[in-house]
């Protein structure tokens, strides 16, 4: 199979070296060796924003990142709580669907999907409600959009109420300031901007706050607090998937190498071949450039083409990108620069797409 330069968000184009750890050998999950596998991808993780491992824990279990996110509210959430869950996305939408399927009271501050968060209506939200946390995305991928955190985390703080993030898309090339933010937990997963592989999922919480959360169980795969209590004494409460731990904590050396700074620096390069690229050829951009995550970026169509005829011409090509979801479906595509890709590679997506 000719090789495919994925610019879909995850998952992503992996380094030979993160490949090759696929390969090692086979362990069982109850043995020493695995337990060092474990203790250094979850030490690794919190290095990536220099957090202490005395007041943070990552938490790490096998599934994707919306196991993790699901993880996340399930377990953050006491049973007396109420999230406020902002959506301008799908995957704000998401967690207000996975609240209502385990019952944890909520509201919801919804925004067309385009939009970017009303502060002022958040301040309401807040005023009118007996909010404990508030739940909010990221990077929102349904448009590329990269919410405020900071200024959402301004507010909360002066009421101390603590963030649960979906950091799934943005974790380990955006700036998160998890102290200052306020934040109680973030849930991420491997194989999008720490360029592992599909599978492991993690969430970072703050010891505190999970400790104090009186919670009856909603769930027995997904409780943090089990996984916790479980991983710091050096086991795991379910058979975890040994080949993509060693994937990530291949990944997470390798990240280490350079940070998230240099990360966030590589991707805003590349995206800024194609926006520049496909801006001169008429495709305009769905947001400006100033409100988008350096990891993804939408796309109008170019005018008289569908999204499959796109896509398929793209893939003939040698380039796999993504579809807009519901409303959105039949107007735009969606570009993200993940993965063990080149500036090259986006330059020549830029010329594959001149030529149609």
């Amino acid at each position: 199979m000719k090789k495919q330069i994925l610019l879909n968000p995850g998952p992503v184009n992996l380094s030979e070296r993160v490949r090759k750890a696929l390969l090692q050998p086979d362990l069982c999950h109850r043995e020493a060796e695995f337990v060092d596998l474990q203790n250094s991808i979850r030490s690794n993780l919190l290095d990536i924003y220099q957090m202490s491992h005395i007041q943070w824990a990552a938490i790490l279990l096998t599934g994707s990142g919306t196991a993790a996110v699901e993880a996340m509210l399930t377990s953050m959430i006491p049973d007396d709580g109420h999230v406020l869950i902002i959506e301008n996305g799908v995957y704000g939408e998401r967690m207000s669907r996975m609240a209502e399927i385990h019952h944890i009271k909520h509201t919801a501050l919804r925004h067309a999907w385009n939009e970017e968060i009303n502060l002022e209506q958040l301040k309401a939200a807040l005023q009118q409600n007996d909010i404990s946390h508030v739940a909010v995305v990221h990077h929102e991928t349904t448009t590329g959009r990269l919410n405020n955190l900071s200024e959402i985390a301004n507010i909360c703080k002066k009421k101390n109420i603590p963030l649960l993030v979906d950091g799934v898309s943005s974790f380990g090339a955006e700036q998160i300031n998890f102290t200052d933010w306020n934040i109680g937990a973030c849930a991420a997963t491997a194989n999008k901007c720490l360029h592992g592989v599909p599978g492991t999922a993690f969430v970072i919480v703050r010891r505190d706050l999970i400790n104090q959360a009186n919670v009856t169980s909603r769930t027995l795969y997904l409780n943090l607090k089990d996984y916790l209590k479980q991983q710091d004494a050096n086991g795991t409460p379910f058979t975890q998937s040994v080949q993509c731990f060693y994937a990530l904590a291949e990944a997470l050396i390798e990240f280490k190498e350079e940070g998230w700074q240099t990360r966030q620096k590589k991707y805003k390069q590349r995206m800024k071949i194609v926006r520049d690229g496909l801006t001169s050829l008429g495709i305009q951009p769905l947001l400006n450039e100033k409100e988008c995550s350096c990891v993804l970026n939408a796309f109008h169509l170019p005018k008289g083409m569908t999204y499959e005829q796109l896509h398929d011409t793209l893939k003939e090509n040698g380039f796999i990108i993504y579809a807009g979801q519901g409303g959105l479906a039949k107007t735009i595509f969606r570009v993200s620069c993940m993965g063990d890709i080149t500036e090259k590679d986006m330059q020549r997506f830029v010329s594959v797409i001149r030529g149609l």
